[in-house]
């Protein structure tokens, strides 16, 4: 008998990951930090065409200077790798996770005809910053960037910099692609500007707070997009034509409902408890009704040693938000997504 595969790892952010004075930049200035990424560009005439039919969003009626997040699926709707897409002229670039690397270019080896397109992975070429933050855009501006006007645009200057404006729901404001030996100059420049630098814990926070799935953690081969809020934060298309794994993804949309939902875990304050190690359990009524899949612990700013720990967990969608859960060996309650500001006061 075959053993049922193991559940995702818990994507964790224990006290100390995050100091407080960055909690502190994220909610009112600006941060910056290496994103773990890669990049993988498909180049031609058929390029927009063939990241069209693999994408879940819709490239070709946002037009040229797009800047869209989706996923490449499995024929049976299931999430392979999610992307943030840019198109510039007869190039698309796509923004994997590092660890996604490998899938993405499975799928386009196999999917895309190097006479439409040619594939290339530019990863060990470019290095990749996103900034968060409600000054994110005032400090990009002062370094000198070129940010795009609006929301879901990518732009390129005249040194082969892209600087890319991300949705309006995205854990990040911008993300700026530019040569490997101008990463550290990039990084002091939006510095000198007023961006706080930051390691990638800081860049997983904002995504947890904004209720962001990461794969690995909330998405893998078993995971159909709108279980993981791909409705809530525009990663999928309704009105595009085919592309791999539509099939499921429109039939649900259209005659039914996922049956799980991305959800908040708000743990409670008094007492701070920590919330178990490798424990991915949530149950409500005595019932297992899903999974703990992201945990992190949110400081409170000018408070030592304060704050409040928080999760994102795929449940049943008949537990609504407000009801209370036992977490990974904890009692919290469930919140709608994303967390409301400032998350360590208490519910």
């Amino acid at each position: 008998m075959t053993e049922p595969a193991a559940p995702p790892p818990i994507a964790r952010l224990d006290p100390g990951s995050v100091p407080p004075t960055l909690v502190t930049a994220l909610y009112t200035g600006a941060v910056v930090s290496r994103a773990d990424a890669a990049l993988l560009t498909l180049t031609g005439p058929g390029a927009v065409t063939c990241a069209q039919g693999l994408l879940t969003n819709d490239l070709e009626q946002a037009g040229d200077g797009a800047f869209v997040y989706g996923a490449l699926l499995t024929p049976k709707g299931m999430i392979v790798v999610d992307s943030w897409a840019a198109r510039l002229a007869t190039t698309v670039g796509f923004t994997v996770p590092g660890e996604g690397r490998d899938r993405a270019m499975a799928i386009f080896t196999r999917s895309v005809p190097p006479r439409l397109a040619r594939l290339h992975d530019r990863s060990p070429e470019v290095a990749i910053y996103r900034l968060a933050g409600p000054r994110a855009f005032a400090a990009a501006v002062a370094a000198g960037l070129e940010v795009p006007p609006a929301p879901g645009r990518v732009v390129q200057d005249v040194n082969d910099v892209l600087t890319a404006r991300a949705t309006e729901p995205a854990p990040f404001a911008l993300q700026v692609t530019v040569a490997a030996a101008q990463g550290e100059r990039l990084a002091a420049r939006l510095a000198a500007a007023g961006a706080v630098e930051a390691e990638p814990a800081m860049l997983e926070l904002a995504r947890i707070l904004a209720g962001w799935p990461r794969l690995g953690a909330e998405m893998d081969e078993k995971t159909i997009p709108q279980e993981v809020r791909f409705d809530d934060i525009g990663g999928v298309s309704y009105t595009k034509g085919c592309y791999t794994g539509q099939e499921t993804v429109a039939r649900l949309h259209f005659r039914g409902h996922p049956n799980r939902q991305l959800r908040g875990l708000l743990f409670d304050a008094e007492p701070p408890a920590t919330p178990a190690q490798g424990w991915s359990a949530v149950t409500h009524l005595d019932r297992d009704v899903g999974r703990v899949t992201s945990l992190a612990f949110v400081p409170e700013p000018g408070v030592s040693g304060a704050g409040r720990w928080i999760g994102l967990a795929v449940i049943r969608r008949e537990v609504a938000p407000g009801a209370m859960v036992r977490a990974a060996g904890r009692d919290a309650r469930v919140v709608d997504l994303p967390f409301a500001f400032p998350v360590a006061a208490p519910a």
